[in-house]
């Protein structure tokens, strides 16, 4: 596969969203919207991808701070996707390859649809390949126009169709591969859009139709790889695609999933065999769950934190930033932040770390075999030495760490006389 560069749209408010928050940088499973087709983009051409230059309009230095290693271009006024393109000649004046050219907000485009889109514009040598879908209901999209040859004529845009064409199930889903020159030359043709006043990408069709270019596509395997986000009705039914998805592969590789309906399981978390997750919890990402535990109802796994083999965490608790070892115990109404939990501990219902002292995140270390009562407070940073018991309701504060294999009662806790009963 020879060199590709790759033009992304991101320019647009989306005023759809009714959002401040441009576009692309709106979050699915807390990834922004955009970062989903520059990971397909990765897995499908690495190799072969010289350069990917971000087109961005509203809020450009909000967008390029997310995005820093990529080459940016600024369209200064939003004239529609064709003039965004066309910014980008400037930064490809040295390139000799084909050019991709595609939109920040479509996540389920597959790396193996953007690589068949490649080797057959490459095969059949063409000006311009694009990507097309069926869809039952096309209601929103462009339609693609082709003859009684089965040649692709042009694209027309939804609020351009007339009754005819709407019935169209044939759609363009917004990624093509162009020949370098037959691009650029062809956006100098375009003319504005007289509805709109925006120069449409997809008029370029048209313009290399007519001088006689060859116009190539592809189809989607999944239809679903078509939908683009544009509302936050969009933003919802793209979440729940993903959270059914990462469910069904988590329950193949043996993880038992009691309500997949109120789970909610971020795709990067990482979840071993056997352990059972109870309805209605939430587990972020970067959290990692060994094998055998049980997890929920109501809980809630936040970021950074790692639970190894054979852990109980009950309803209404709450973990962030903590590593808890095997066999231990987490049962009821609990918040854990910033915490060291050792092997085999019981914490009792209604113990709570208080990590955060106004300025910054303060560390508690729980050590093995420990016992903690309900209600229990650990003012951090403290430590509890292995063995030890905190007894319901007391009261840990900063810097008084609990003594191995001793009791500590009451508010300030202190360590009682003749050490842990048994």
């Amino acid at each position: 596969m020879k060199n590709v560069a790759c033009i992304i749209l991101a320019a647009g408010r989306g005023t759809r969203m009714k959002s401040e928050v441009p576009k692309v940088l709106q979050q699915v499973h807390s990834r922004p919207l955009l970062s989903f087709i520059l990971e397909a983009l990765e897995g499908a051409i690495a190799d072969s991808l010289s350069k990917k230059i971000l087109i961005v309009g509203y809020k450009d230095k909000t967008v390029k701070n997310a995005f820093r290693n990529l080459d940016s271009v600024t369209q200064t006024e939003l004239l529609g996707s064709g003039d965004a393109v066309k910014r980008a000649k400037g930064v490809l004046s040295k390139f000799k390859g084909d050019v991709l050219v595609l939109y920040g907000d479509t996540p389920f485009i597959r790396k193996e649809t953007i690589r068949e889109l490649i080797r057959k514009h490459a095969k059949e040598k063409a000006s311009c390949t694009l990507l097309a879908a069926n869809l039952k209901d096309p209601s929103g999209y462009g339609r693609i126009l082709r003859d009684d040859n089965d040649n692709i004529v042009k694209i027309i845009e939804e609020r351009d169709t007339s009754i005819y064409e709407k019935i169209i199930e044939e759609i363009n889903v917004g990624l093509y591969c162009f020949n370098k020159e037959d691009l650029f030359s062809g956006l100098a043709e375009l003319k504005i859009n007289a509805k709109k006043q925006e120069y449409y990408l997809t008029d370029i069709v048209e313009v290399l139709r007519k001088a006689n270019k060859k116009i190539t596509s592809v189809s989607c395997k999944n239809p679903i790889e078509a939908l683009g986000i544009n509302s936050k009705l969009d933003l919802a039914r793209a979440n729940n695609i993903i959270r059914k998805n990462v469910l069904e592969l988590l329950m193949l590789k043996g993880v038992t999933i009691v309500d997949p309906d109120s789970t909610f399981v971020n795709m990067k978390a990482k979840i071993g065999k056997d352990t059972i997750i109870h309805p209605h919890t939430i587990i972020e990402g970067d959290v990692t769950i060994g094998k055998g535990c049980e997890i929920g109802p109501f809980a809630r796994i936040r970021k950074q934190t790692t639970i190894d083999d054979g852990v109980e965490i009950g309803n209404f608790t709450e973990l962030v930033r903590t590593s808890v070892s095997s066999g231990t115990k987490i049962k009821h109404m609990t918040y854990l932040g910033d915490a060291e939990i050792g092997r085999n501990v019981n914490i009792g219902a209604g113990t709570i770390t208080a990590n955060f002292d106004g300025k910054s995140k303060n560390k508690t270390i729980i050590e093995d075999g420990s016992f903690i009562g309900v209600g229990s407070i650990f003012i951090a940073p403290v430590r509890v030495g292995s063995g030890a018991v905190v007894g319901a309701g007391s009261v840990v504060t900063k810097g008084k760490n609990v003594p191995p294999h001793k009791t500590v009662i009451g508010i300030p806790a202190r360590v009682l006389k003749g050490g842990r009963k048994r």
